[in-house]
């Protein structure tokens, strides 16, 4: 084999061998980038979730009490119809 000939292949070799390098960098640099994204965006859910989960029991309770105080309006408005009726 030719001196030139060994020269260019050690040439691309090692331009391969950069090129796989390089590429392995560059993927570990995106799975590191998108890791960090992806625990971001969990976190943003989970705030997202605990909020959602918040307004519901809000609601839940509204709901359980909403009927509690129409009953109470009905006894109200019976009160104030017995007292007209006995102040008239």
């Amino acid at each position: 084999m030719s001196e030139a000939m060994a020269t260019a292949l050690l040439g691309v070799f090692s331009s391969v061998l950069c090129a796989l390098i390089a590429s392995r960098s560059a993927a570990k640099t995106m799975s590191t980038e998108l890791a960090k994204k992806l625990e971001i965006s969990q976190a943003v859910n989970g705030e997202k979730i605990e909020n959602l989960t918040r307004e519901v029991r809000e609601h839940n309770n509204f709901a359980r009490r909403m009927p509690v105080v129409e009953e109470q309006i009905k006894v109200i408005n019976h009160r104030i119809d017995d007292l007209e009726k006995y102040h008239h």
